[in-house]
């Protein structure tokens, strides 16, 4: 397939197929696809891309002619929206809650968009990149200990916060300990 539509975008790399296109044309650069022989619906995410937005990426394949294609669309962080695909490919169904849940983009005309994975109550979206991580100050991250928490071995590493966590959420220093890092 060498004629994705209007408006989109092709290149090549390795051997391997990326279409953009705007997100107006989400839709009917899928149903071309699937029309086309890409009848494997493999997956479907999103990338946090700050300032501006999100990139929803979509994987097809064709089975017949072994080919695999990447579509990509980008949709603005300050309204995140695109046309469901699960009327094109029914397999689009849970990756596109899990794309509403961990990024909130919203899939109109979904047939089921609630939460899939996170437990109830759960508060904001823990794949973007403004997502604080909380609980890695709250709580220790289980697993091995840093080096010197052993009471053997080498010093203990100076103790840093996850990244994305405020200063002002981290355990006061140490008396002594340099604080201007």
């Amino acid at each position: 397939m060498s004629d994705f539509g209007p408006g989109t975008e092709v290149s090549e790399s390795y051997g391997e197929t990326t279409v953009d296109v705007p997100a107006d044309g989400w839709l009917g650069l899928l149903t071309r696809c699937r029309d086309a022989g890409y009848e494997f619906f493999d997956w479907l995410t999103g990338v946090d891309d700050p300032p501006g937005g999100f990139t929803v990426v979509a994987h097809l394949y064709n089975p017949v002619a072994r080919r695999q294609v990447l579509l990509r669309t980008r949709v603005p962080r300050d309204d995140p929206r695109l046309p469901s695909a699960v009327g094109v490919y029914r397999g689009a169904n849970w990756h596109e809650r899990e794309t509403f849940e961990m990024f909130g983009v919203i899939f109109d005309g979904h047939p089921n968009l609630v939460p899939l994975l996170l437990p109830d109550g759960f508060e904001g979206h823990p794949l973007r990149k403004d997502f604080v991580l909380a609980a890695r100050v709250a709580k220790a991250w289980p697993g091995a200990k840093e080096p010197g928490e052993s009471g053997q071995g080498s010093p203990s590493r100076r103790k840093t916060l996850p990244p994305g966590v405020p200063a002002e959420w981290g355990p006061p220093p140490t008396p002594g300990e340099d604080t201007d890092a």
